[in-house]
């Protein structure tokens, strides 16, 4: 088995995230390879991981990486958010969202996550589901495609792009990601085509979020995960844009300010990884890490 993604921030997640007594549970929302999990199950011998993830494929890879745990580690074929609808109150003593796309999605999936592959547009992580990105751009009209990527990555060029991929789909469809690269890259002007990230980088992060309702899914994720939070617990939450971060910051503000505060903030900035960790892996360089504590009357953390 290879193991292509390096969890993010995976120390200053630790040094946060802490058990309130003994056999602790953790629920890992967002479970990828199983990086994060790996790192608390070594660290802690009592305790119990509930590791979810919506793509099977990828939850595949936690399992067999993570087997070494036996029991410890419960996997869960589920959306986060949905998972917290029906998740027991008051039961876990930590929760960690890590919001990004893993690596394994770009290399491994063959979904056309990647502009720099010739895969099929599809970027479902549950590969059930019906809507994918060749739907989005082969089915929607041309104001729909332009607001989903002017909404969900505030690409400048949002309205250009959109025309012209309705203009290439009457020739027939759009099938790959890389054609779907090569149509935005000659929809936009030639200072945007060369400038620091490839043009069709926020197109494709957008069409991400719409097929699998990404952003939809943050808010009701963070309430049922308060509920499901000890007092005293803690949610550490990991994003990698400005959308998901705003969702995030102003869900904790929202409910750690005022008189019926019922959480509190541990990070008023956002965490960032090192120099050295933003050199060694790249996706850590966007990532922006948010912890907040359960109000209440335990509280197991000293610090």
């Amino acid at each position: 088995m290879t193991i292509v993604h390096t969890p993010v921030m995976k120390d200053e997640v630790l040094s946060f995230l802490k058990p309130l007594g003994p056999d602790p549970v953790m629920i890992d929302c967002t479970t990828g390879e199983g990086g994060h999990s790996a790192a608390f199950l070594e660290r802690y011998g009592d305790l119990t991981v509930i590791g979810l993830d919506r793509d099977k494929d990828i939850q595949t890879k936690a399992v067999e990486r993570l087997s070494v745990f036996g029991g410890r580690f419960k996997p869960v074929n589920c959306w986060f958010d949905e998972y917290f609808e029906t998740a027991e109150a008051e039961s876990a003593d930590m929760i960690l969202f890590d919001l990004g796309i893993s690596v394994f999605h770009y290399v491994e999936s063959e979904r056309g996550f990647s502009f720099r592959s010739d895969e099929k547009l599809d970027m479902r992580l549950d590969k059930d589901q019906k809507l994918s990105a060749w739907t989005v751009v082969n089915k929607y009209g041309e104001k729909e495609i332009a607001d989903v990527i002017y909404h969900y990555a505030e690409e400048r060029y949002s309205r250009r792009i959109a025309r012209a991929i309705t203009e290439a789909r009457t020739q027939g469809p759009i099938d790959t990601a890389g054609q779907l690269a090569a149509i935005i890259e000659a929809a936009v002007p030639p200072t945007y085509r060369h400038g620091r990230i490839h043009p069709a980088t926020r197109t494709f992060q957008a069409l991400r979020i719409e097929v699998n309702k990404e952003l939809d899914r943050i808010s009701p994720a963070l309430a049922g995960a308060l509920r499901t939070l000890k007092p005293g617990g803690r949610i550490a939450v990991i994003t990698f844009h400005s959308l998901e971060d705003r969702i995030v910051k102003w869900f904790f503000k929202e409910r750690g300010t005022g008189d019926g505060a019922v959480l509190r903030i541990l990070t008023k900035h956002p965490v960032v990884a090192c120099p050295e960790e933003c050199e060694s892996n790249p996706p850590s360089r966007s990532a922006k890490l948010r912890v907040v504590e359960k109000l209440g009357e335990e509280n197991g953390h000293d610090d």
